[in-house]
């Protein structure tokens, strides 16, 4: 069993899954403890088509996902922009102290969700390279967000093989039904199917999530993979 911890931030419910899903499965597989910070709680249950609020979901997309620990900030939707950069980075920085994480997977902060972009922004400084537990710090692909923006800098430098993940991703995806919409809307299960095919293809794998790496940093005479 391994033993790497992991953490994923996240700006909304279903961030996570759409962006890391199949890696925070395969972490789970590999015995990884992993915890995921999402910092808004989605939508409301009055704005919701299903009158339920989006957070409550993820319970549900994270049991299917194998994960225990997962955590809101409780900022309100739409809205990170009202808030001092700093209001984000204190509570960030706290459970990057007490997590201790070896991994981290973040929203990409060129994305067409401006709060993706502040809370990438925020990340970078609660992610700074002073911890030196912090070894690699990768940017995910969010469906109908990061390909939507424009100019399209998110560039992938890593492809990972989620296989082995790619049905408990979409099984997970399907616990947030509100968010999801009719192919061939990118943020419908048959196009995540289709994305990871189509990521995967082009590492000559059957499926793929794709990250661009921020920082990844080597101590104490550890050589690349």
């Amino acid at each position: 069993m391994s033993n790497v911890p992991v953490l994923v931030i996240a700006a909304h419910p279903d961030d996570e899954v759409l962006g890391c899903g199949g890696a925070i499965a395969l972490h789970r597989d590999a015995g990884d403890p992993v915890t995921v910070v999402i910092a808004t709680r989605g939508r409301t249950a009055e704005d919701s088509s299903s009158g339920q609020a989006q957070f409550t979901y993820t319970a549900a997309a994270m049991r299917v996902l194998g994960v225990s620990d997962f955590r809101f900030l409780g900022f309100p939707d739409q809205k990170l922009d009202t808030f001092g950069l700093t209001e984000i980075i204190t509570p960030l920085e706290a459970v990057v102290r007490e997590i201790r994480p070896r991994v981290v997977y973040c929203q990409y902060g060129g994305d067409i969700n401006h709060d993706h972009n502040v809370l990438f922004r925020a990340a970078l400084v609660a992610l700074r390279p002073q911890e030196e537990y912090l070894q690699s710090i990768l940017t995910f692909d969010t469906a109908s967000s990061t390909e939507w923006a424009y100019p399209r800098t998110f560039i992938p430098d890593t492809w990972l093989d989620i296989s082995r993940g790619l049905e408990r991703k979409i099984a997970a995806m399907q616990c947030y039904e509100p968010e999801l919409r009719e192919f061939p809307h990118p943020r419908s299960c048959e196009a995540l199917r289709h994305r990871a095919a189509a990521f995967g293809s082009m590492c000559c794998m059957p499926a793929a999530e794709i990250f661009m790496t921020v920082r990844r940093v080597l101590r104490d005479g550890q050589t690349p993979l």
